[in-house]
C-alpha cells in the first residue's frame, strides 16, 4: 500500500483559491486580512535581518511595500464601509511560523520563509478573492478584488524561487 502526504499548499495548488473560498463577515475579512499582512510584514523584515540571497531579500522588501498598502486599502475600505478596524493580530498558526523562522538561522530560515509565504499567500488569495466574490460590504468588496491579483502575482514569483 501506497501512502501519500500532501501539504497544505499542495492541496491549495490544487484546488482555485475561490472555490473553497467562503463567505465570511465583514469585520472577519478586516480582522483575516490584517492579521495576514501583519504576518507578511513581520517574516519579511526577520528574514531581512539575516538573508544573504538576493531574490529573497528583494521579495521580502516587496512583501513590506505591498502588505502595508494591502494593509490602508482594506482599512480606509473599512472605515467607508462603517467598520471599526482593530489593531491587526496574528492568528495562531502565523505567531507560530513568526517564532519558527526565529529559531531557524542561515539559508534554512530563508527555505522555511519560502515555504511558509507560499502557504500563507495560497490562503490570503482564498481570503481576497472569496471576500470579492460573496462579501457584503461594497467597500471591502472592491479592496479584496484589487488585492488579489497582487497576491496571485507573488504566488506566481515564490513559484520561480
Amino acid at each position: 500500500m501506497i501512502v501519500r502526504t500532501f501539504s497544505i499548499a499542495a492541496a491549495l495548488a490544487i484546488m482555485p483559491a475561490a472555490a473553497h473560498a467562503q463567505a465570511v463577515a465583514p469585520k472577519t475579512y478586516v480582522a483575516k486580512a490584517g492579521a495576514s499582512d501583519l504576518y507578511e510584514k513581520q517574516s519579511s523584515q526577520l528574514v531581512l535581518a539575516s538573508t544573504k540571497d538576493a531574490k529573497v531579500r528583494q521579495f521580502a522588501n516587496q512583501m513590506i511595500a505591498h502588505h502595508t498598502k494591502s494593509t490602508n486599502d482594506v482599512k480606509a475600505a473599512a472605515r467607508q464601509a462603517g467598520i471599526a478596524v482593530p489593531p491587526p493580530k496574528l492568528e495562531p498558526m502565523q505567531a507560530s511560523n513568526i517564532a519558527k523562522l526565529r529559531a531557524a538561522k542561515g539559508t534554512a530560515r530563508d527555505q522555511a520563509y519560502i515555504q511558509q509565504q507560499k502557504v500563507a499567500h495560497q490562503q490570503a488569495l482564498a481570503l481576497h478573492q472569496g471576500y470579492a466574490a460573496n462579501g457584503t460590504a461594497a467597500p471591502l468588496k472592491t479592496a479584496a478584488a484589487a488585492i488579489a491579483p497582487v497576491v496571485q502575482t507573488h504566488i506566481d514569483e515564490l513559484q520561480q524561487m
